[in-house]
This record gives C-alpha cells, sequence and structure tokens, in this order.
C-alpha cells in the first residue's frame, strides 16, 4: 500500500488539475480502482496528520495544494494565475485605460465587478474615484506591467495591437 500511495502522491504532485480515482488508477495502469481509493484515502489521513503546508483537496476531484494559510507565500513566490474571464477584464482595462468601472460593467457584464475585486487584491489594478464621485477610474499598475513583461506604457502596446490588427484586415481584405 506505501508504494502504491507513493505512486499516487507523485501524480498529484505532477498534475496541475484535480483527478478523479479512475484517472489516477488509469494513469498509475491500476485495474482495482478501490485499492487506488483505499490508499488514496490513507494518504489523505498522513497529510492531514502531519500538519503540514500541503493538503489533498477533494471537492472537485484530487489535487495536492498549498493549504489556504500558506498561501501568502506562494504569492510571493510565484506568478498570480488568472481565470480566462478576470484576464479578458484586465484586458479591458488595459487598453482601455484609464475606464470608468461603469463602463467596463457595460463591456463586461456584472460579473466585472468580482473581476475588478480580484484584479484590485492581486495588485495588477488600482482604483480611483471619477469627478463625480458615482464611479471608479481603474488603471494598470506597475505590478501589471512586471507580470506581463511590458516595457513602456499599454497606451504603447494598445497602438502596436491596432496597427496589428490593421494589418491583419488588410491581408484580409487582398486575401494574402
Amino acid at each position: 500500500m506505501e508504494q502504491l500511495k507513493a505512486r499516487i502522491e507523485a501524480v498529484l504532485f505532477t498534475t496541475a488539475q484535480a483527478l478523479s480515482i479512475k484517472e489516477i488508477a488509469d494513469i498509475l495502469n491500476e485495474e482495482d480502482v478501490d485499492k487506488v481509493e483505499e490508499a488514496m484515502l490513507e494518504l489523505i489521513m498522513d497529510y492531514a496528520s502531519r500538519e503540514g503546508a500541503l493538503e489533498i483537496d477533494d471537492e472537485n476531484g484530487y489535487i495536492l495544494q498549498v493549504k489556504e494559510e500558506h498561501m501568502d507565500i506562494v504569492e510571493k513566490l510565484c506568478p498570480v494565475e488568472l481565470k480566462p474571464a478576470v484576464l479578458r477584464t484586465l484586458s479591458v482595462i488595459a487598453l482601455k485605460e484609464p475606464i470608468r468601472q461603469s463602463d467596463l460593467k457595460e463591456l463586461r457584464g456584472s460579473t466585472a465587478y468580482e473581476h475588478v475585486q480580484e484584479l484590485l487584491g492581486k495588485g495588477l489594478i488600482s482604483r480611483t474615484r471619477d469627478k463625480n464621485g458615482r464611479s471608479y477610474n481603474l488603471r494598470t499598475t506597475p505590478k501589471f506591467a512586471e507580470y506581463f513583461k511590458l516595457k513602456g506604457d499599454t497606451r504603447s502596446l494598445a497602438k502596436l495591437l491596432e496597427i496589428d490588427k490593421g494589418i491583419k484586415e488588410k491581408e484580409n481584405e487582398t486575401g494574402n
């Protein structure tokens, strides 16, 4: 059983996504799914009993992860991971900055408010009240430029993207 637990641990350490017991069994070429499930439960208990920084989460499959109370360390050492929808919202902010939060909501929908909170929390954008005090103006921060390894400002990036867009449109028109 110890050898099977070690092999399961290797799978969980290597994967970046939650896996089902069946998927883990398939990866290990293990035909006895019940044996894999039993080893997994023992492995979960092993992690829980040693009170370390790692845990096996089983909410949507099984995945090895850092416990929530240690995430501040991970965020200092590892790049920020953004969900695709949040990344699209960040792209709109970067390309149209400064953008009013109310305008962002019109472009991205009501979930943009949640995205803004997440981006503020990760330090990728800043928010200031606009002149009338009813909405906020959103801008990217130096951490945004650092994260995406951008040199210069985002206006330069926007101009480059527009130039690239214009070139592609001309190519499509001419059939090249």
